[in-house]
């Protein structure tokens, strides 16, 4: 955004940029509002009256509250010095609530390991904000500058994105004691074929790969059950329902615990590698940074 971009007829009232800035730290209208000691029509207005004098919008509204657009990340950066100064000396409160952490990834990961990992930052001030998803959109989305960081199950393609390997998931064949008690001294993998697998899609791609990967044989099965919700499946498979392959990471508590069994142990067991993907110098934002790096630390132990 060029300093050109905001002329228009006049100058612009500082009023409108202040409660802009509002607005993209706090990530909603009515937060802006009571910060600013204003109605929340009077910010409406404010940040339409700003968005026909730019001649685009900056805010996508959503239900819960509103997500910043590219534009208006970069006029928040070129703002927020300037405006904070300009507070300090004239004596009002800097809105200086830092902005939300906008964080995105695999439902399954963010509920089982990404947000309880998260979790002790909230006392240091950081808020985030989850996005679930699968990695293609996300990471246009990514692009699109909706998120500050992406968990993604693969590495993205092109040079605009910055990643990070974060984890290996290791990919393991489970099922509960009642068939793991039926299968002792049965043949693998073709005793299995017969039994009912509970699978995440229709094609069936963490069994299959499993299947090439360790038994070097294709897996020609149905699923009796699919749900695109992996923690569903570990729900029924935990219920007894019959086998599948699911992520180490999220059935480590089952399998510790006795209610779910491992049924092979392959010394090469398949592995997906998780990246955790930034767009290249967008972020001021220091929490981005800190929520980045406790993601990272936190994965060694994984």
């Amino acid at each position: 955004m060029g300093h050109h971009d905001i002329q228009g007829s006049g100058p612009l009232d500082l009023n409108l940029l202040r409660t802009f800035l509002a607005v993209h730290r706090l990530g909603s209208f009515t937060a802006a509002a009571r910060q600013l000691s204003l109605s929340q029509s009077t910010v409406t207005t404010q940040i339409r009256a700003l968005e026909n004098r730019l001649g685009r919008e900056l805010f996508e509204r959503r239900a819960k509250g509103v997500n910043p657009l590219p534009h208006a990340d970069e006029l928040a950066t070129r703002l927020s010095a300037p405006l904070d100064h300009l507070a300090a000396i004239t004596g009002e409160e800097p809105s200086s609530t830092v902005a939300p952490v906008h964080l995105a990834g695999p439902a399954e990961f963010m509920s089982v390991a990404g947000v309880k990992v998260l979790a002790p930052l909230v006392a240091q001030g950081v808020r985030l904000r989850v996005a679930i998803g699968l990695t293609e959109p996300l990471l246009e989305e990514l692009r699109a500058g909706r998120h500050d960081l992406v968990v993604a199950t693969r590495r993205p393609r092109g040079r605009t994105l910055h990643a990070d390997p974060l984890a290996d998931e290791e990919f393991v064949l489970v099922a509960a004691p009642v068939w793991a008690e039926r299968l002792k001294g049965q043949e693998l993998p073709a005793t299995l074929e017969s039994l009912p697998l509970i699978a995440y899609a229709e094609d069936l791609p963490i069994a299959r790969r499993y299947w090439r990967h360790v038994f070097d044989r294709r897996l020609h099965v149905q699923a009796a059950i699919t749900v695109p919700d992996l923690r569903s499946v570990l729900t029924a498979v935990t219920a007894g329902a019959g086998w599948s392959v699911l992520p180490g990471y999220l059935c480590r508590s089952e399998l510790a615990s006795g209610a779910l069994r491992l049924l092979h142990q392959p010394e090469d067991p398949p592995i997906n590698t998780a990246y955790l993907v930034q767009r290249p110098g967008t972020s001021t934002n220091p929490h981005v940074t800190l929520v980045r790096e406790h993601l990272l630390a936190a994965a060694k132990d994984w």
